[in-house]
């Protein structure tokens, strides 16, 4: 029996080395979307119940700044936990848009290809680009 239990603190030691090997090569997004998808749930639940709470006591006069303060705190936590786990996708700026179309209608563009052959000399030109052989 002493030996199993030399046996599983063994195999705890190297799970806990390979774990830490595995955070060490963990990106900082990573290791904030683990630590904030642990803890932020918990806040936000306590928000909500705080906020649920002082609706059962406090007059209807200060219960719209404390509501608005508890939703305000939510909101906050949740556009932290979206902007770090990165499930909002970005929106494009306009003028990249407007970039993008102008270049993908230039690759379209045609270019002209001219080729002119006289006696013992041929010219291709294609777009700005000439080029000039001569038989030897």
């Amino acid at each position: 029996m002493f030996k199993k239990d030399k046996d599983i603190e063994l195999l705890h030691a190297q799970s806990e080395v390979e774990q830490k090997k595995h955070d060490a090569q963990s990106t900082a997004r990573e290791v904030a979307s683990k630590y904030i998808g642990k803890t932020a749930v918990p806040w936000i639940v306590l928000l909500v119940v705080v906020g649920v709470v002082a609706s059962a006591f406090l007059d209807s006069n200060t219960l719209p700044a404390v509501v608005g303060l508890v939703s305000t705190a939510v909101m906050a936590l949740i556009a932290m936990v979206t902007g770090i786990t990165g499930t909002k996708e970005k929106e494009e700026k306009p003028e990249f848009k407007v970039i993008h179309e102008l270049l993908s209608r230039l690759d379209k563009a045609p270019e002209t290809m001219k080729v002119q052959v006289e006696d013992d000399k041929v010219v291709v030109t294609k777009g700005g680009d000439t080029i000039e052989t001569k038989r030897v």
